[in-house]
């Protein structure tokens, strides 16, 4: 019988290299080089996540905080368009004076009835179609896109259509309203209508978008809520009230803050609806909102201080609707 002889490999001593591979000398330059190395890479780490939000800062100093402040500056001086290098200290006097304006309440209560009339039926009617489109539908999708194409719409091809359906001899709307009996109405030079109408045109815009923001929110309430509430008899109408407006609350005060500002900067509508194409929001100023007094005041009349101090004051508005939404949110999350 053969014998079989094998052989053990010699032990590796502890902490040697294999054997038949010597081990491996690193210089100080190969140090030097991997420490280098190291170094770059933790550089690289920490600070590659500022250059890549970089451009958006640099694009807001440039185009957001650059101008802000210069406005307020400028809103301290008397400057008008043809030297706008010419710059006489006056204080607080712009602020004075258009507070003391009558045009300028004027377009601030405009804006507020305009804001009114068109956010609290564009809220509604979004709440009611994103109701609607949250239960399974046949080509879903389709409607959902096509409650985005309002707001894909160009603003001047919108108004300028809005300004045919609303003409006072050929009109669709007064053909429509006078088979029911009622008088041509003068849309564009009577204060009320020309309000309405205005305010369609922002509604007819935004309220497929905040009713795709409903949905999506609605989508995101658990079933289970709908399930306990049908076990305890809730029909439909119960089961909106009760479970799916509750949920909603965070929702819809943000759309009602985002719609509150959009309304209080309102601009190309009633610029783009005005029959003379001007910025006085038609022959009496009965639809110059904040945004048109504003143009007015800096591109018309050229008083770019006077158009600053405007701009601020709307800035401060904004700022005052941010702490009342503030306030509003924290009693509703302590509430809930």
């Amino acid at each position: 019988m053969a014998t079989r002889h094998d052989t053990a490999a010699p032990p590796v001593k502890e902490g040697g290299a294999a054997p038949g591979r010597p081990p491996v000398e690193t210089t100080e330059a190969e140090k030097r080089r991997r420490a280098r190395l190291s170094r770059r890479w933790q550089r690289d780490l920490r600070w590659s996540p500022y250059a890549f939000v970089s451009p958006f800062f640099l694009l807001f100093l440039a185009f957001g905080l650059f101008p802000l402040l210069y406005t307020g500056w400028a809103s301290l001086h008397q400057v008008e368009m043809t030297a706008p290098t010419d710059m006489t200290w006056v204080g607080m006097r712009n602020y004075t004076r258009i507070f003391d304006d009558e045009f300028f309440w004027n377009a601030a209560k405009n804006t507020l009835t305009i804001g009114i009339i068109s956010t609290v039926p564009q809220l509604l009617m979004a709440m009611g179609l994103a109701h609607i489109l949250n239960y399974r539908l046949r080509a879903s999708t389709f409607y959902r896109v096509a409650m985005l194409a309002p707001y894909a719409t160009s603003i001047a091809a919108a108004s300028l259509v809005f300004v045919l359906l609303f003409g006072r001899d050929y009109g669709m709307i007064n053909w429509a309203l006078h088979f029911v009996g009622i008088d041509a109405i003068d849309w564009q030079n009577d204060k009320w209508p020309s309000q309405i109408a205005v305010s369609t045109i922002i509604i007819w815009r935004w309220t497929g978008y905040n009713a795709l923001i409903y949905l999506a929110a609605m989508q995101a309430i658990p079933s289970d809520l709908y399930e306990s509430a049908a076990l305890d008899g809730a029909n439909r109408w119960q089961q909106f009230f009760h479970v799916t407006l509750p949920s909603l609350r965070p929702t819809i005060l943000f759309t009602v803050v985002v719609s509150t500002i959009g309304a209080s900067q309102v601009f190309g509508e009633p610029l783009l609806f005005d029959a003379n194409k001007g910025a006085s929001g038609g022959a009496e100023h009965q639809f110059q909102t904040l945004g048109l007094y504003l143009y007015e005041q800096g591109w018309v009349n050229q008083h770019l201080g006077r158009a600053s101090a405007i701009a601020w004051t709307m800035f401060l508005i904004l700022i005052v609707v941010g702490i009342v939404n503030y306030v509003i949110s924290r009693r509703l999350r302590a509430s809930s």
